[in-house]
This record gives C-alpha cells, sequence and structure tokens, in this order.
C-alpha cells in the first residue's frame, strides 16, 4: 500500500473513484471540495496498491480550532475512507492505521473522523467502524437525524396530516428551480438572523455555484403563496438518498402549513425516483449534546426513524495495533 497527499491533478481519477465506490457521494468529490478550498489547509490522501491503482481515497483538513488535529473532514458533513472492493476486513484496518502513521510522521497528533451514515452505502460498507474499534478510537459526538425508509415508511402523524390539507386548503403551490433559490435564502437568512442571530453555512452566492457544479444532485423547493416563497428547502441527492438541507419557512409559511406540503411533495418525487431513503437531518446543538426536540418530532411525524451521525477520535500516540 502507498499513501500519496492529494494534488489538484488528480482531482478527476479522485472523482471518478469516489463515483464507483459503494460509500462515496458528492461531499467526497473534489468537485465539492474544491469550492471552498481556499478555507481550510488540505490534508487528504490516496491510497493505492504496487500497480498505482487507487484503493481509497481520504478527504481531510486541518482542523480550523487546532492545528494539531487532521478531520475527515471539517468542510463537510460526513468523510471518512472511501474505498474499493479491495477495502474491507484486515485490509480497512491496516488502511487506516496507516493513515495515520502518515498524520503522525507530519507532526500531527489526532485524527477526527466524521463515519458516513449507512443509509448512504449503496452495499454495507461498516468496515471502517470495526477499524476504529480495533484501533483504540473513542465516539466524542453523536448527532440524531431523522429518515424515512421509503420502502418501508412509518406511520404519518395527525398533525402533518391536518397539516398537508390546511396547506392544499390555503392553496400553496410548490415550485422548484434554481430561480427560487434567491426567495428561499431570504427566508432562510430572517429565520436565522431573528432566531439564532445567525446566517447559512453558504451564502447565497456559493450555494449558486454548488447548484451549477451538480445541477442534478441540488435541487430548490420552494412552497408559494400568492406568487411569494414562503417556504423552502435545499434536497441534496445521491444515489440511495435525498437529504434535506436549509429548512426554512416565514410566519405565512407557518400560518399555512407550507412545509407539510414541501415535504409530502419532496417524498413522493424521491420515491418515484427509485430513492430508498429520505433524510430530514439532524436535530442537534451544542456538539450532538443538545436535542431540539420539537424539531425532531416535527421530522419523526413524516414517517421517520431515528437515524445517527457518528463521530471518532484516534489520537496518533495510543494507537492499538492489535
Amino acid at each position: 500500500m502507498v499513501i500519496r497527499p492529494f494534488e489538484k491533478s488528480m482531482a478527476d481519477d479522485w472523482d471518478t473513484f469516489v463515483k464507483q465506490s459503494s460509500v462515496g457521494t458528492l461531499l467526497h468529490t473534489r468537485r465539492f471540495l474544491s469550492y471552498h478550498a481556499d478555507r481550510f489547509d488540505d490534508l487528504s490522501l490516496l491510497l493505492c496498491d504496487e500497480k498505482g491503482s487507487i484503493v481509497a481515497v481520504f478527504s481531510a483538513a486541518l482542523s480550523p480550532s487546532d492545528k494539531n488535529i487532521v478531520v475527515s473532514h471539517p468542510g463537510a458533513t460526513y468523510g471518512g475512507v472511501v474505498g474499493g472492493d479491495k477495502c474491507r476486513g484486515e485490509f480497512m484496518v491496516k488502511a487506516l492505521h496507516e493513515i495515520c502513521q502518515y498524520y503522525k510522521k507530519s507532526g500531527l497528533l489526532k485524527l477526527q473522523y466524521k463515519a458516513v451514515p449507512f443509509f448512504y452505502h449503496s452495499i454495507p460498507s461498516q468496515d471502517d467502524l470495526y477499524a476504529l474499534f480495533r484501533l483504540g478510537a473513542v465516539r466524542y459526538r453523536c448527532d440524531l437525524s431523522a429518515t424515512i425508509d421509503l420502502l418501508h415508511r412509518g406511520r404519518i402523524g395527525s398533525r402533518r396530516k391536518r397539516g398537508y390539507r390546511k396547506a392544499v386548503k390555503s392553496q400553496v403551490k410548490i415550485a422548484t428551480g434554481l430561480q427560487y433559490a434567491s426567495g428561499i435564502w431570504d427566508v432562510l437568512h430572517s429565520n436565522l438572523q431573528n432566531k439564532h442571530d445567525a446566517k447559512p453555512v453558504h451564502s447565497l452566492q456559493e450555494i449558486r455555484l454548488l447548484h451549477e457544479r451538480f445541477p442534478d444532485q441540488i435541487q430548490f423547493v420552494a412552497a408559494l403563496c400568492l406568487g411569494e416563497v414562503v417556504a423552502g428547502v435545499v434536497m441534496f441527492h445521491a444515489s440511495m438518498v435525498s437529504h434535506s438541507q436549509y429548512i426554512a419557512s416565514s410566519d405565512i409559511g407557518y400560518a399555512v402549513n407550507a412545509l407539510d406540503m414541501i415535504f409530502e411533495h419532496c417524498i413522493a418525487e424521491c420515491t418515484k425516483q427509485g430513492k430508498r431513503y429520505f433524510d430530514f437531518g439532524i436535530s442537534n446543538e451544542d456538539g450532538g449534546k443538545v436535542l431540539n426536540e420539537g424539531l425532531y418530532t416535527f421530522k419523526s411525524e413524516f414517517g421517520a426513524g431515528g437515524t445517527v451521525h457518528e463521530f471518532y477520535e484516534l489520537g496518533f500516540e495510543d494507537l492499538n495495533v492489535s
């Protein structure tokens, strides 16, 4: 096994490999990671065999808050080892150990590992979690998401059914397309400013750039009342999963239950497209320690069950190589 630091000239080969992997999504691609590359000190790696063929890739960068820590990846919801057919069992244990040794020799002290949630796997691929256990990793964070198995959707709550009927009665209309991004961002920005004195992680310019790079995988869905955007969501589509992000509603949108209509529309469309899962995203604050119970209940009432995003830490001085 040969470890090579990522270089820009390798981007196309990297993205081709990610596309063929059972766990790779757009968040692992260089096309995605490069849009905010100037924010991070990239430390991504390629693992190759003796012939020079890629067997795994590992997106990573220095932690913005601690230059002794490497994170996979600070600019993405999840990261981890994206491997091919060879990267299983003991090979994965060896691969992750070699990755840690590489960073240790570079003077770093720890690795923070964001595992890919199981429902993104096209085939079961949790060998990395086993490897983390073997190497003595500690789970330092766990976030709770609400996810619908579209083949076995749970019971839809009565409040969601009433909400949908109210949206229909209020003549809420659903519209999709890049032209609604600005209206959705206006609602989103107002919500975050008023409730949390915060701003969206992505600016409108950045989310438009991402859509330009992934026009078939990033979708803007808006709810309209009298032609005005009153609620919206951004959908990120993977091969198995459709994930909702930036859920936002104005006061008018809440009054007419616009989000109920948006989500029923999105769930129906994802089912038609043959997706297996619809993921609402996490409902946590404070590094997973606080659960927004109201938000989580709202999502669950669409027939979703609980799934987790797991975060592990490995100290390089105490690696268990058994």
